[in-house]
């Protein structure tokens, strides 16, 4: 379904385009970002450009002995594509999502956002985990697959198909684009 509607005070979310983490993005997926970056600063909305420094420090499968540490500050810097402004709001997390360990939701009713659109890398991880957490918190979230990135298909496409239109609407950078204007 067509993206019909965007809110009054809309922010767009950019998760972990940074260089770290851009590498699993394709030349398309950057481009889609820069696109709606354009589009919603050039209408005076809300941008956020998140990255990630660290991570949660629970057990799990993959690193059982915990503490998933700190990231090294070289893979924390923003690509240069998103060409940040004064106006941006920059957020640093150290958990998967944008929102648990930042004051992003305070910057963002401080701002009157009742809609965010988010993109980014990784689609299965910072950009379902960010989507998650908006969606708790009541926002209206919109997710731009074609402006995602992920380490392998797979979970891209599963979190596109199965995970984020329960959460979300699903749209093109080019609805967005259309539905901004």
């Amino acid at each position: 379904m067509p993206l019909t509607t965007v809110d009054p005070t809309p922010a767009l979310i950019v998760v972990d385009l940074q260089a770290g983490i851009a590498p699993h993005a394709d030349a398309s997926v950057i481009a889609n970002n820069v696109t709606l970056l354009d589009a919603f600063r050039a209408q005076g909305h809300t941008v956020v450009l998140v990255n990630v420094a660290g991570g949660a420090p629970g057990r799990t499968e993959l690193n059982p002995a915990g503490g998933a540490g700190a990231i090294p500050e070289e893979a924390t810097v923003l690509i240069s594509e998103l060409g940040v402004t004064e106006s941006d709001i920059l957020v640093t997390k150290t958990t998967w999502g944008a929102f648990g360990s930042t004051d992003l939701h305070q910057q963002l009713q401080s701002a009157g956002v009742t809609q965010v659109f988010v993109t980014g890398v990784a689609t299965s991880i910072g950009v379902e985990s960010t989507a998650r957490e908006a969606h708790t918190l009541g926002y209206h979230v919109v997710t731009v697959p074609d402006a995602m990135g992920d380490l392998a298909p797979e979970p891209h496409e599963a979190a596109i198909s199965l995970v984020l239109p329960r959460l979300s609407q699903v749209a093109s950078t080019a609805e967005v684009v259309e539905a901004l204007a």
